[in-house]
């Protein structure tokens, strides 16, 4: 069964920050800079976080898994927005 998980990062190396950014994207969908929305196995959750873990200094950066529920549950997202509107990013993203 599939989950759906908001996953957010606070990572402090510009370095490791592209990297995170990279394994997020391989997972899920790019919502909001370091914000990804992510359907998972629990397999799939294993490996992202071990993709993750390779990849951060895990005493002074932080990923977090917000768990939604089951996807296939989830019906039609509505995400409201207050100041600048919620547009979806097609776009590929850049990280300076």
């Amino acid at each position: 069964m599939r989950l759906t998980f908001i996953v957010t990062y606070d990572i402090r190396c510009d370095k490791w920050l592209r990297r995170v950014f990279r394994i997020c994207k391989d997972f899920g969908m790019h919502l909001q800079y370091s914000v990804f929305e992510c359907d998972l196995t629990a397999t799939d959750k294993l490996h992202m976080e071990g993709r993750l873990k390779e990849v951060m200094n895990e005493s002074e950066d932080q990923v977090l898994f917000f768990e939604l529920g089951p996807a296939s549950q989830r019906g039609e997202r509505r995400i409201s927005a207050l100041g600048q509107s919620y547009t979806k990013i097609d776009a590929p993203c850049f990280i300076a």
